[in-house]
């Protein structure tokens, strides 16, 4: 493990071991190793494979991680484990200002959502109006697949996870220009994947227009997306790409870069 377990002679009578060791668990995911097996868990959290799985499957009924049978990965969940650190000191402080930026510059709401299951979860906003019949702020959770933040993230998972989540969601008409279904969705997902960028129409609710970008951490990896929204009214959808694609763009851009400083 990256840190060194407390020596037994130190600890106190209330301390509890198998916390100590379900945070092992937890802790030996990281950036080099997203995806493990029962065995690389257990060699990492320095636990038998026996303790690693009954941990392993605890956090999985829990919500915390999730497995094919095989290899094991942490869900976004696991951030609530640390909601009032990552509330004060992680993406949506760095992301804030920039938001701010991008809504003013564009004159129309401004997002960041990371994906959780099927669904996106709004994690930092500026909001310049009221654009939705439904009240947007942290924590607000829409149908991943008919977002544009969430087609954003969903188009760079890998294949695998991917095909996984379009097997299992549920696609519901949620407007009559909902995508719902499964392969026209995979094959906007591919479109979103090669474009680097995602375009929903009135899918989410009519009246609505959304673009949004991938958002990456240091080594890559799409962790969450930002988005811009505008009624219809604003124009038509080529003159809303035309008008923010490119600031858009440039404040991922500038988010990206902040991360990176921050977590050096």
């Amino acid at each position: 493990m990256g840190e060194t377990v407390q020596d037994a002679g130190a600890r106190s009578g209330e301390f509890v071991q198998s916390l100590e060791r379900g945070l092992a668990v937890i802790r030996a995911f990281g950036s080099d190793r997203a995806r493990m097996t029962l065995s690389e868990v257990a060699r990492e959290a320095e636990l038998s494979r026996a303790t690693a799985r009954r941990f392993l499957h605890t956090l999985v009924e829990l919500g915390y991680v999730v497995t094919d049978g095989r290899v094991f990965a942490l869900r976004p969940q696991v951030l609530e484990l640390g909601h009032a650190y990552l509330s004060s000191l992680s993406l949506p402080e760095v992301a804030q200002p920039h938001l701010e930026q991008l809504a003013e510059d564009v004159g129309e709401s401004s997002s960041v959502a990371v994906l959780d299951g099927a669904d996106i979860v709004y994690v930092a906003r500026v909001a310049t109006r009221r654009i939705m019949s439904a009240a947007i702020q942290v924590g607000t959770r829409f149908p991943a697949a008919a977002t544009s933040m969430g087609r954003a993230v969903l188009a760079h998972l890998p294949h695998g996870d991917r095909d996984a989540f379009l097997g299992d969601v549920a696609l519901e008409q949620l407007t009559p220009h909902t995508i719902i279904d499964r392969e026209l969705l995979r094959a906007e997902l591919d479109r979103v994947q090669g474009q680097g960028w995602a375009l929903v129409d009135q899918e989410l609710e009519e009246g609505l227009r959304s673009i949004a970008a991938p958002l990456r951490d240091r080594a890559g990896r799409v962790v969450a997306a930002v988005n811009v929204s505008a009624p219809v009214r604003r124009g038509a959808a080529d003159e809303l790409i035309a008008d923010f694609l490119p600031p858009l763009l440039r404040a991922v851009r500038e988010i990206e870069a902040d991360l990176a400083r921050t977590r050096t």
